[in-house]
């Protein structure tokens, strides 16, 4: 592998990171709203997708959602 291979992997990495960081936000941030919600005071509607959304959620390795709400905490 080349130098320039090298940059440009370096870079695809950083980006992939940086979109990591952003996706454990907004799970951390689903969680926390999904943890606030009761099915009674939703509309009926968002109901499936609030238990879909849930079942994503638990779905999450143990780890994994700590640092998702770790990130969506600003910690």
């Amino acid at each position: 592998m080349n130098k320039e291979e090298v940059a440009l992997l370096s870079e695809e990495v950083e980006m992939l990171m940086q979109e990591r960081a952003m996706l454990l936000k907004v799970a951390g941030a689903a969680a926390i709203l999904i943890s606030h919600a009761s099915v009674r005071d939703l509309p009926e509607e968002l109901v499936a997708s609030a238990d879909e959304l849930s079942m994503c959620i638990n779905a999450l390795r143990e780890d994994t959602l700590k640092d998702a709400l770790d990130a969506a905490k600003g910690e």
